[in-house]
């Protein structure tokens, strides 16, 4: 992520230098060609204002992605594949205990930073109809009322 976060940063700043060269490049054959009368002034572009704000759209995008990441909203992903995450509960900082639906089979997963292990398999899996609501509405508007009782 910071890699490509980098690259994006470079492009954008090689994109912008190569923009204002030719910005000055063009202010610069105006004025060779014919001057402009002396009651109109050329307004003064202020590049340190323009940057700014390039920075922080770019910074904005950046939180909101690592956001999205860190909260692991269920539905997002848009992958219709056999293996459905059901559950995770976090036990450390880096580790959690995830179950998984697996086909018709449940699987819970122990997992770490660097090692991931199956814990057990169930026997009897649990009812799906049982686990809250996954689509993104009403997990939106369960935030939302959590957010306005505090």
């Amino acid at each position: 992520m910071k890699r490509i976060v980098g690259q994006i940063v470079t492009a954008l700043s090689l994109l912008f230098f190569t923009l204002s060269c030719f910005a000055q490049t063009a202010v610069v054959e105006k004025t060779i060609e014919k001057s402009p009368p002396p009651l109109r002034q050329v307004p003064d572009l202020n590049i340190a204002t323009t940057l700014a704000s390039l920075l922080l759209v770019i910074a904005i995008i950046v939180f909101l992605a690592w956001l999205l990441k860190r909260m692991r909203v269920a539905g997002i992903s848009g992958n219709d594949s056999g293996l459905k995450v059901i559950t995770q509960l976090a036990v450390g900082q880096r580790e959690r205990v995830v179950l998984l639906q697996v086909g018709e089979e449940q699987m819970l997963v122990g997992i770490t930073q660097h090692n991931i292990s199956l814990l057990s398999k169930l026997d009897k899996p649990l009812n799906m109809d049982e686990s809250p609501s996954r689509d993104f509405a009403s997990q939106l508007s369960k935030l939302m009322k959590n957010n306005v009782k505090k």
